[in-house]
């Protein structure tokens, strides 16, 4: 059997969700996945950028990450979707993404893909399960199958409890309140075990 073809997909203005996506992918190639990382391309004005120095720096430290293409979700078996909340929703930079699959849904090309998500907000309570139901109210459309970690592993209760997907606390300063390292690590090796039953499933 072939292993499965993983595409991480993020949008981060400042690194959070990308570090996410980092730790996503080692956990998705400790389980055997072939795997891409992906960023979902910036809306942002300059001169909105130029305001806050953490996101021009990232910008720019990840100018040589690749962005995802509609061949990317083709391509993949299965997906983890890492962004930020806003107002308890998708940022617009993944939402107008995501508006752009109308043509591989109606093929039907993203039936039966595997999908799990990931989020971060400047409070615990800003959002963080929303954003990801509302990513996954897109996915049910597509008619994908949700791999949400549940509690799973012991990690859960360690990282915030977030049984929709992991999600994590970030003050100010960047730093990350909760320890999440293996919550997104198991997530990933979830997602992947659960593309493979899929894969098995369809022989």
């Amino acid at each position: 059997m072939a292993n499965i073809k993983l595409a991480i997909i993020y949008y981060s203005s400042t690194g959070t969700n990308y570090r996410l996506a980092k730790w996503a992918e080692e956990g998705a190639q400790e389980a055997g996945a072939e795997v891409k990382v992906l960023k979902v391309p910036e809306l942002a004005s300059k001169s909105a950028i130029d305001t806050n120095p953490a996101w021009r720096a990232h910008l720019e430290e990840t100018r040589d990450v690749p962005t995802v293409s509609l061949d990317d979700l083709e391509w993949a078996d299965a997906y983890i979707f890492s962004v930020p909340t806003r107002f308890g929703n998708l940022p617009a930079q993944m939402k107008q993404f995501l508006d752009t699959t109308g043509g591989l849904w109606f093929e039907g090309k993203l039936v039966n893909k595997v999908v799990s998500a990931m989020t971060s907000a400047s409070n615990s309570h800003g959002g963080q399960e929303a954003t990801v139901q509302a990513l996954y109210t897109t996915m049910m459309h597509w008619g994908a199958i949700i791999a949400a970690p549940g509690y799973t592993d012991p990690s859960a209760f360690t990282s915030g409890g977030n049984p929709y997907g992991t999600s994590v606390t970030v003050d100010q300063d960047g730093n990350m309140k909760e320890e999440v390292e293996e919550a997104v690590k198991h997530q990933a090796k979830r997602t992947v075990t659960v593309a493979e039953w899929i894969q098995k499933g369809q022989q």
